[in-house]
């Protein structure tokens, strides 16, 4: 008597993607991925918009969802099935997020609730509310010393180099990266204080 696999059991058999020999045969599930590209296709839009909806703008955005993938790649293996790849790229997108947060504020954000980020940027919304940035902004930098304000408003707003904006204040280019640094904590808690 033959033991047949239940059909939702059953796995295609593919040709090895590194030789393209047919002699060299892999197992695939088909609830999981063939290949790092379809990995990449399937989480590619969801990853960038959480990202996007926790930075705010589309550099940084791009940046760290590709740093999530770059991260995962060494560890991931493609024989996972779809859902604990996506976990897993979720928890990677915690751990870059967090990394992002504690290198340019020094403050760690690592909320990511799956549910409701997710579910929310699943359909993006048809009608955008203008934005209050630019007045929360103003006051943030109105709220810093002279200095603190000068050295973002060169970095951020007109786009300097940190070389460019250490000649702009007459300092060193190691004084403007530690302005900046203090800069940025001053901003991040002045913003905490804001919504407050």
């Amino acid at each position: 008597m033959s033991r047949t696999p239940l059909p939702s059991a059953r796995r295609a058999v593919q040709p090895h993607p590194a030789t393209g020999d047919s002699a060299r045969l892999r197992v695939v599930d088909p609830d999981g991925y063939t290949d790092w590209e379809a990995v990449y296709r399937d989480n590619i839009d969801r990853l960038y918009r959480l990202m996007y909806a926790r930075v705010g703008n589309r550099p940084d955005a791009e940046d760290l969802t590709s740093e999530v993938f770059r991260t995962a790649l060494g560890p991931l293996r493609l024989a996972s099935s779809k859902g604990e790849v996506r976990s897993y790229l979720l928890t990677t997108a915690q751990t870059v997020l967090a990394s992002h947060w504690r290198r340019t504020l020094g403050l760690p954000v690592t909320s990511i609730d799956p549910e409701s980020d997710i579910g929310a940027l699943a359909e993006p919304s048809k009608v955008e509310e203008p934005s209050d940035a630019p007045q929360r902004a103003g006051k943030i930098l109105a709220a810093l010393p002279d200095r603190y304000r000068r050295i973002l408003e060169l970095r951020f707003l007109e786009a300097c180099t940190i070389k460019e904006a250490a000649q702009a204040l007459n300092v060193s280019v190691s004084n403007a990266k530690v302005l900046q640094h203090r800069a940025l904590r001053m901003a991040a808690k002045a913003g905490l204080e804001l919504e407050q």
